[in-house]
């Protein structure tokens, strides 16, 4: 997979996520086909890319 710049992509949290810091994940729709996954309290940390179908899966499970 080539390299995908998220500098500057929009960031968002679950709706279910609570203002207190906890454990939350933010993901990016800035990509059709990749949807990258980070820890909201790391942002620097880096992000894992999954393919959508792989996504779509984990969505639909939990």
């Amino acid at each position: 997979m080539r390299s995908i710049d998220l500098t500057s992509c929009t960031w968002r949290k679950s709706n279910y996520s609570n203002g207190d810091g906890g454990a939350c994940v933010e993901v990016s729709d800035d990509f059709p086909a990749h949807i990258p996954v980070r820890d909201s309290k790391c942002p620097e940390g880096g992000a894992l890319i999954f393919g959508e179908a792989a996504w779509a899966a984990f969505t639909a499970s939990v």
